[in-house]
């Protein structure tokens, strides 16, 4: 496979590595002599030659996922603009639906959403220092605010989703409480990893964010129209659960696409050192990437939310009887073996060494195992940060949907209010992918050489802390016995 992009200049960069090779192995032997870091292949993603690591079966599910992504976005397409026409026609004639009381706030709130979420990456960008803390404490409060408000609306629908919203507060602040003793690490490892961005990246996100309102503008035409139809056919809800799906899955291929993009550039220049273009790499991975960013896409947000189950379960009722004890370790087992098989980590190997998702993410987690890592990436922050960044903007959007909604038309307020949190919280990780890119980057190239000058002393001395501190475990437990 072969990059056109920049030939000129990417051969010129090729000579001039050459021509610096053997100076430069010189210099990582006397310094590292066994953690020697292959960047040949990185540097070659650069150039006119991409590294080719997928086997047949990867690349005929790269092929495959290619084409229904691009596929799903052309009936999408169709759908929501039939929806549109038709639905607002016929509802002329019938009233059953207002489009003047519906489209107004959701439309706003997508707006909303947009300029919230570009606020909030300057703000993690430029206070890297507080924003961890900021988010913990500000999403269960929003969240809070919108069970509130659910409950205010009073149909049984929004009762539901109220109390859920309310619980889900409660579970984000005594999870807060407990996992506060890793904002210092979490904090630094951010600010680290953030502290130079790519080139351009800003100018990335806010292209990004702009996509993501349009798209988001179109799809609500869509479920407008679908419910200006719902008194003609049953229909309606399929097609507005259709909506949602397509909503998820692009809304998740965007985010990921700055995330495979951003990865590759920070890992080249943890890695050795090197600085690439970021609209190169954004053209490489819209070009040679889709069908891998399509597939982890799906995979990742699955895997996720059933190890979060696994865990939930195990922590609820992991030791009360025997039965539930074979339940539990069944669902870590099978918890494990997913993670294994699909991460976000992965995404940064996708990049980098054009592997596929599977095999990338494969790799990636066999190398944490292999240098010691695998339990500081497990209690990593940065994922739960980027969660609750979304659920607090999210909740913001739902809170000003709903209470226009509960002013203009008290009826649409419920479904209104939900439509405005889906498209918020997917608005808000799209914006913010780029720092959890870096984060990811900084991980991976550093298990791939831990010696190398790139890197400070942030994680060996976190990897001291947990080693000390399951040590004591261990010998308070002795003494127990």
């Amino acid at each position: 496979m072969h990059f056109k992009c920049n030939r000129l200049v990417n051969m010129a960069m090729v000579n001039n590595f050459n021509t610096t090779t053997q100076q430069q192995s010189i210099q990582i032997q006397s310094q590292v002599p066994q953690h020697r870091l292959q960047i040949t292949h990185p540097i070659k993603a650069q150039d006119s030659s991409f590294p080719n690591r997928t086997t047949v079966a990867g690349q005929t599910a790269r092929s495959v996922f290619q084409i229904l992504f691009y596929l799903h976005l052309f009936l999408v397409a169709i759908l929501v603009i039939f929806l549109t026409i038709y639905g607002l026609v016929s509802d002329s004639h019938t009233h059953h639906f207002h489009p003047k009381k519906w489209y107004p706030q959701l439309l706003t709130s997508t707006v909303c959403a947009g300029i919230v979420s570009f606020t909030w990456q300057w703000i993690t960008a430029c206070h890297s220092t507080k924003v961890i803390r900021l988010a913990f404490w500000l999403s269960p409060l929003l969240t809070c605010a919108m069970g509130i408000m659910f409950v205010c609306i009073g149909s049984a629908v929004s009762l539901a989703v109220g109390v859920i919203a309310l619980v889900s507060a409660l579970i984000q602040s005594l999870y807060g409480c407990w996992a506060s003793p890793r904002f210092e690490y979490a904090t630094k490892i951010l600010s680290v990893s953030i502290a130079f961005p790519p080139n351009k990246t800003r100018e990335l996100t806010l292209s990004s964010i702009l996509v993501g309102v349009l798209y988001c503008c179109f799809l609500v035409a869509g479920i407008g129209g679908a419910r200006a139809i719902e008194n003609r056919t049953k229909l309606a809800t399929f097609f507005i659960l259709m909506i949602l799906l397509s909503l998820g899955w692009t809304m998740q291929f965007l985010k990921n696409a700055m995330y495979v993009t951003i990865s590759r550039v920070k890992y080249m220049n943890f890695a050795g050192g090197f600085d690439m273009d970021i609209r190169v790499a954004f053209c490489d991975t819209i070009k040679h990437l889709t069908g891998c960013v399509s597939i982890g896409s799906i995979l990742v947000p699955i895997f996720v939310l059933f190890r979060g189950f696994a865990r939930t379960t195990s922590l609820v009722g992991g030791d009360t009887d025997e039965f539930m004890f074979s339940c539990v370790s069944c669902f870590m087992g099978i918890a494990s073996l997913l993670v294994v098989r699909g991460n976000r980590w992965g995404f940064v190997h996708v990049g980098v060494y054009n592997k596929g998702f599977v095999q990338a993410s494969s790799d990636t987690w066999e190398m944490f195992i292999r240098v010691g890592l695998e339990k500081l990436i497990d209690l990593d922050l940065t994922g739960v940060f980027c969660f609750l960044s979304g659920v607090g903007i999210g909740s913001i959007c739902s809170l000003v949907s709903g209470i226009w909604s509960l002013v203009m038309h008290k009826r649409y307020a419920p479904e209104v209010s939900i439509y405005a949190f889906l498209i918020g919280y997917f608005m808000c990780r799209v914006a913010i992918a780029w720092a959890q890119a870096c984060v990811s980057a900084y991980y991976v190239a550093y298990a791939e050489n831990p010696q190398s000058t790139q890197f400070d002393s942030t994680i060996p001395v976190r990897l001291e802390q947990l080693n000390r501190s399951q040590a004591l475990q261990i010998f308070r437990a002795n003494n127990l016995i």
